[in-house]
């Protein structure tokens, strides 16, 4: 069993950054595939970045690529996104995912993750 604790999320202006982090606690995190996923009022949850459990490639919603930056530290189990240039419609709660042990396949689908957390509210104000 994993449990994903997400931290970091807040109010901030436009054009200004977070940093949010997603403490996992259970086994083989450097096994998993991790994702950002974000919902915001009245709208579906979407994708926002994954990382890979082998050689940690990257994918991005073309909606936040080259703004935000996905990594993960395997030694603290904690995965991380960094968030520049934030626009009004990032407004969402975000929410960390994990995939079953030596995934592989789709990052960008909710159902290729096993694992989520509670979500952390991020407000970007104009």
């Amino acid at each position: 069993q994993v449990q994903l604790a997400e931290s970091g999320g807040g109010s901030v202006q436009a054009g200004g950054s977070l940093r949010l982090s997603c403490a996992a606690s259970g086994p083989a995190f450097s096994k998993r595939a991790m994702g950002w996923f974000r919902q915001a009022p009245g709208k579906e949850r979407e994708f926002v970045a994954a990382m890979t459990w082998i050689s940690d490639r990257t994918y991005y919603a073309d909606s936040v690529k080259g703004r935000f930056t996905v990594s993960r530290d395997n030694a603290k189990d904690t995965l991380h996104l960094q968030m520049n240039s934030l626009k009004p419609e990032d407004t969402a709660v975000y929410y960390c995912a994990a995939s079953k042990i030596y995934y592989s396949g789709s990052y960008v689908s909710e159902v290729s993750y096993d694992y989520w957390g509670q979500g952390t509210q991020v407000t970007v104000s104009s």
